[in-house]
């Protein structure tokens, strides 16, 4: 459970801010979205192998 204390006189609007940060970076969300639906290891493995070769080609890229 997140807990956002909440100082005397301040805004209800940063206190928000804050939690919404705060539980994005928990990763609840995205931790609820991959256990809707099971995905092979083999799956897994080959999206990560790509996502990796597309950002070490954006690095190549950038070299160049």
């Amino acid at each position: 459970m997140l807990i956002i204390p909440v100082k005397e006189g301040e805004n209800i609007d940063r206190a928000l801010k804050r939690y919404k940060r705060k539980f994005d970076k928990t990763g609840t969300m995205r931790q609820l979205r991959d256990r809707q639906q099971f995905t092979k290891p083999s799956v897994v493995r080959r999206s990560q192998v790509q996502k990796a070769q597309y950002v070490q080609h954006l690095r190549d890229q950038e070299d160049i």
